[in-house]
């Protein structure tokens, strides 16, 4: 492999001549073989735009000529499409606070518009990574703002992928409305409900956990950028982070906003560990839902049998016939990693000290690997399980009708105790309630039928 040596202040070193990024981020390749893992590509599109938004406030403000920030801002629209997402080869557990991660961004960059410029790369001739491409910044406000961009960027896919789950469910609720079954507390049988309601329930549990996390995503809005090492905007000046700001917020199409307190946004991860608690929330409701959906499907003769999953694989290698419901089985796991994502980011929010949270490779890693993970599994789970599930009406009116929870609303009518020996009665020797009720003369036929009509008590308010 041809090489080129590079210099920096530790030293001199060889790197891969045709690498576009530099000593410093070879340094962390052999640093830190760890994982393998590599941090999202929103964290890449995010730097682009951030160096960006830097060498035009720089260029505004004469800190950088008109000429090398334009073609700074052009070897960032380059990166922006994805032409350099292969030289970002720095794992995800690297040195604190992504400086390794913030340095091969700057040599990418600084490589590339030498390129333009027509000098080698590795010169250097003319821009180099932290004079010219990290200019008035500091990895300590570069990182966090680009985790907050990340996140605003894989955030839509996520709602929209959450609408279809919600539109999925609502859709089952009308087709469900007419359909009476038993309702089960303790999973042990409780009055009558409709299935329609109980779909209903479950979508408007996704509506709140979307909106929640619409709402938390909003504080990611204020920025720190310009705020440089500590918070206290060293090496920038007085405008620079209005302009840069102000560049990202055009073009992101959003109301980002320089932070109230610099040094606030630089010491606290907070708004993400809000964020991923979010998140967490959806997880745990989806968690529930799948189960139920499980749990309703179960069978197909042994089980609830009240509805049935959309058929996508064979379950069993030596069964033969058994179908499995395969969909809310990886949404199950899902959730449970995603709930290990949120873990991690609430250790990673406490550890940080004095003027810095230094842990934020490992946050901006899990947030944004667990709004993927949701986004991909919402989509599966509407368009390959909910759209396709369909009810068994028979089953479900005949589990209403033998519920023992019906003899909840003879209670006013014949008392606590009555209500409870017939209960007990029917359940020892499997005689309907209706029947017990009538021989017991404590109601007559018309009104126990009446009073027990599975159909009317599911009605609700």
């Amino acid at each position: 492999m041809k090489t080129r040596l590079e210099r920096d202040s530790l030293g001199t070193k060889r790197v891969p001549a045709s690498a576009y990024y530099g000593i410093q981020t070879f340094r962390a390749v052999e640093n830190f073989p760890i994982s393998g893992l590599a941090l999202p590509f929103e964290m890449i599109r995010a730097f682009a735009l951030i160096k960006k938004a830097s060498a035009r406030a720089n260029g505004t403000l004469g800190d950088l000529s008109r000429r090398h920030a334009a073609v700074i801002s052009r070897a960032c629209d380059e990166m922006l499409s994805g032409r350099f997402d292969d030289q970002f080869v720095v794992d995800v557990y690297q040195a604190g606070a992504g400086t390794s991660f913030n340095m091969n961004a700057n040599e990418v960059l600084a490589n590339r518009a030498n390129e333009l410029l027509q000098a080698p790369k590795g010169s250097y001739k003319y821009l180099r990574p932290n004079d010219h491409i990290n200019m008035a910044q500091s990895t300590n406000d570069v990182f966090p703002t680009a985790i907050r961009l990340a996140a605003l960027m894989a955030l839509p896919p996520l709602i929209e992928a959450m609408h279809g789950v919600e539109s999925a469910l609502r859709k089952k609720a009308r087709e469900f409305g007419g359909i009476v079954k038993a309702g089960r507390t303790h999973l042990q049988d409780a009055v009558p409900v409709r299935l329609g309601r109980e779909f209903g329930a479950y979508a408007l549990a996704v509506a709140n956990a979307r909106e929640h996390i619409e709402r938390t995503a909003r504080l990611l809005y204020e920025l720190n950028l310009g705020g440089t090492a500590v918070g206290t905007g060293m090496n920038t000046r007085p405008r620079y982070r209005v302009i840069a700001i102000r560049a990202l917020a055009q073009w992101m199409r959003l109301p980002l906003r320089p932070a109230r307190d610099m040094m606030e946004r630089t010491q606290s991860l907070g708004d993400f560990a809000r964020l991923s608690g979010s998140l967490r929330v959806y997880a745990l409701e989806l968690i529930r839902i799948a189960n139920d959906l499980r749990l309703l499907s179960s069978g197909p003769n042994t089980g609830f049998g009240e509805i049935d999953l959309p058929v996508l694989q064979p379950g069993s290698s030596i069964m033969p016939g058994k179908v499995n419901p395969v969909v809310p089985e990886m949404v199950d796991m899902v959730g449970f990693q995603v709930l290990g994502h949120d873990a991690t980011v609430a250790f990673a929010t406490q550890a940080g000290q004095l003027e810095l949270n230094v842990m934020m490779p490992v946050v901006a890693y899990n947030l944004l690997q667990a709004m993927h993970l949701l986004t991909n599994a919402s989509h599966v789970l509407a368009t390959k399980c909910v759209r396709g599930i369909t009810a068994h009406r028979e089953r479900c009116e005949a589990l209403a009708h033998r519920s023992l929870a019906l003899i909840t609303a003879l209670a006013p009518q014949i008392g606590y105790l009555n209500a409870a020996m017939v209960a007990k009665e029917s359940l020892k020797t499997g005689t309907a309630i209706l029947e017990l009720v009538v021989e017991h003369r404590l109601l007559d036929a018309k009104a126990a039928a009446r009073v027990l009509d599975p159909r009317r008590l599911s009605r609700g308010a």
